[in-house]
């Protein structure tokens, strides 16, 4: 797997909701990855109103359970499409915009400021971590993990930023979705158990509604998995 970690909101092909766009996927996840993308034309895929169908944002977040005063970093970010639910809640958290695309970036402080969000940072996040100025409450990797390449290591580094008590939440697609990267990089929730754990995580809650994604969250534990 390609040791670049291109921290995307979605691949261009997994965002739209109509099954044939998998059936396009023909290029190695790779491939994809080495493209750079245009800010704009991929928010209309990545912020496509259809998404909602299947995402059910509104549901995600709520399961998140926010309190007012926390803060948030959101991995792989790409054009906001969580980023700005986040901010816009009733908790109204400081939302860190993570991603190494840095038309990404620059679209998500554009944004930022057009909406008058005052509590979203987006940050130039690099292959090896997130560059964080504050550890965080949670951390929010929407179909983002499986671009990953050493995870363990990865998740190591990353508890360094995660308050006492924080959470870190996974959403990436199951195995059977009919949209999504290519089969070898999805993943069952055993899997997501067995490499969390691995790198010092345990489970504390997994959730069933969405259709397409399993949705795990962990926190981090006093002793990793063996």
């Amino acid at each position: 797997m390609h040791t670049k970690l291109y921290l995307l909101a979605l691949c261009l092909l997994t965002a739209p909701v109509v099954v044939g766009q998998a059936e396009q996927h023909g290029q190695s996840h790779a491939d994809h990855l080495e493209r750079h993308f245009d800010a704009e034309e991929s928010a209309q895929r990545f912020d496509d109103p259809a998404r909602d169908a299947w995402q059910l944002p509104d549901q995600v977040i709520a399961a998140l359970n926010l309190k007012r005063g926390q803060t948030v970093a959101d991995i792989g970010a790409g054009t906001g499409y969580f980023t700005v639910r986040l901010a816009k809640t009733k908790a109204s958290p400081r939302v860190y915009a993570a991603d190494i695309e840095p038309s990404m970036v620059k679209y998500l402080r554009e944004r930022a400021a057009k909406e008058g969000l005052d509590n979203v940072i987006a940050i130039q996040a690099s292959p090896d971590g997130l560059n964080l100025p504050e550890p965080v409450n949670l951390i929010l990797i929407v179909n983002t993990y499986h671009h990953i390449g050493d995870r363990e290591t990865y998740f190591r580094r990353l508890a360094k930023s995660i308050r006492s008590g924080g959470q870190v939440a996974i959403i990436d697609f199951k195995p059977d979705s009919p949209v999504g990267p290519p089969k070898e990089f999805r993943f069952p929730p055993e899997q997501f158990r067995s490499e969390m754990g691995k790198a010092g995580y345990k489970v504390t809650a997994r959730h069933h509604f969405l259709p397409r994604q399993e949705f795990l969250i962990f926190e981090v534990a006093s002793n990793p998995s063996p």
